[in-house]
């Protein structure tokens, strides 16, 4: 544990905004605050049954808006190797496997749907 932390302060402060799994960190979200003004949350990785109507809605229209693309960017490189963009897109960082192929990529994008479905199935109850 202590190498990694180590390790991780021996990177250049820009290489510690980005998450080598996909995303941002802690340290990148505020950054992208102080440069821009914005307020990024870090992705949903609870369980179904400990997500708010907010995650659900947040994660769902993440996977869909990703995911649900007609026409998706490389996900893998030509040495096999997940592309930036697949890892931009943090599935990882969003408690998902980072998607190798279409129909995994695809596989995300429905999980997102049926999310969203709950979610605006839940909030027609209330």
């Amino acid at each position: 544990m202590k190498a990694s932390k180590k390790a991780a302060r021996e990177r250049p402060a820009k290489a510690r905004e980005k998450d080598p799994k996909g995303g941002l960190t802690a340290a990148g979200r505020s950054a992208f605050a102080r440069r821009d003004g914005s307020h990024l949350k870090p992705g949903v990785t609870k369980a179904l049954s400990d997500m708010t109507l907010q995650d659900m809605r947040r994660k769902g229209s993440w996977a869909v808006r990703f995911y649900g693309r007609k026409k998706l960017p490389p996900l893998v490189d030509g040495r096999g190797r997940p592309t930036r963009h697949a890892l931009s897109l943090s599935a990882h960082a969003w408690g998902e496997p980072v998607p190798r192929t279409v129909a995994a990529a695809r596989r995300i994008a429905a999980k997102g749907e049926r999310l969203l479905q709950r979610y605006r199935r839940i909030k027609q109850k209330n």
